[in-house]
């Protein structure tokens, strides 16, 4: 089944409503029906993995209000059926404490019911980045697709895809350290660029701590590589005393050179504690012209 093939699917099921008294059965297509929610099983190709409690309470008050709009789309399978798309609509209705829910009952195989919900998933963008990435990696597998088939079934771009299936090149050791609130899927990808995953998990707390940006772990990364260490903050400290004592003996030459130049200029130091302070105090030379306007210039010494 193709991605315009399921599209066509999904938008005959506003019609069929207006089909039900037309006749057939609901295994057919073509009638919605109202199916027990006891004998509707969870759809094992499911590729969420989490579901906001609070969302689903949002979902819930609106079918009081509303009542269910699109019905949800399900399979035959011994003992009853199985759910294909709507997983969020289920549970609302159980929430609810609904006896049965409008349903359309599609003849679909395995590959077909993966699809249908990873589509459903991906069109609302419901799916963080391991969901998605673990549902395109299951169906390469257990259905002995290659990239450019999912990619022409789902419509996205065979890079997209696999530029997805390389986060999961990542340990579960370093997945589980992973926050998807600081970390966007590009900091996951940058994390590839290590063999180490100890150094991996270096670079996640650096990036928990100190909330670094794609390119400050990128930068990052590559001083790691080059045979470096992240920086601590308490190695950061010492790194900018370093700076100041630089910035010392900068000003140091430059008052030398303008002295060296005829400039008279004096230079205080005052160290207290962990202050440094510097004071140039330079004479200015007062401008004269001469009767044609211009300015002249003071005479070098």
């Amino acid at each position: 089944m193709r991605l315009g093939d399921v599209l066509r699917a999904r938008s005959r099921d506003s019609e069929d409503t207006e089909q039900a008294q037309t006749g057939g059965t609901p295994e057919s297509g073509g009638m919605v029906v109202d199916i027990p929610l006891a004998i509707i099983e969870a759809n094992p190709f499911q590729p969420r993995s989490g579901f906001d409690e609070e969302s689903m309470k949002e979902l819930a008050q609106s079918l009081v209000e509303h009542g269910l709009i699109q019905p949800v789309i399900v399979r035959s399978c011994p003992g009853g059926y199985q759910l294909v798309a709507g997983e969020r609509r289920v549970r609302a209705a159980r929430y609810l404490g609904w006896q049965t829910i409008p349903a359309v009952v599609r003849e679909l195989d395995d590959v077909a019911s993966a699809q249908v919900a990873l589509i459903e998933n991906l069109q609302r963008e419901d799916l963080n980045y391991w969901e998605e990435a673990e549902a395109y990696q299951r169906l390469l597998r257990e259905f002995s697709m290659t990239q450019e088939d999912l990619a022409e079934k789902i419509g996205k771009s065979q890079s997209a895809i696999a530029n997805k299936l390389r986060l999961l090149r990542l340990s579960p050791r370093v997945r589980a350290s992973i926050s998807r609130e600081i970390m966007s899927e590009r900091h996951c990808r940058a994390l590839l660029r290590l063999d180490s995953e100890e150094a991996q998990l270096q670079v996640i707390e650096a990036i928990k701590e100190r909330h670094l940006s794609v390119k400050d772990t990128e930068e990052l990364i590559r001083q790691l590589k080059d045979g470096g260490t992240p920086k601590q903050p308490r190695q950061r400290v010492i790194r900018l005393w370093k700076d100041a004592r630089l910035l010392q003996n900068s000003v140091r030459r430059l008052v030398k050179e303008m002295r060296a130049g005829g400039a008279e200029v004096e230079l205080e130091e005052t160290q207290e504690e962990d202050v440094l302070e510097l004071r140039v105090r330079i004479k200015q030379v007062p401008n004269t012209k001469r009767p044609d306007g211009a300015e002249q210039q003071p005479e070098s010494r």
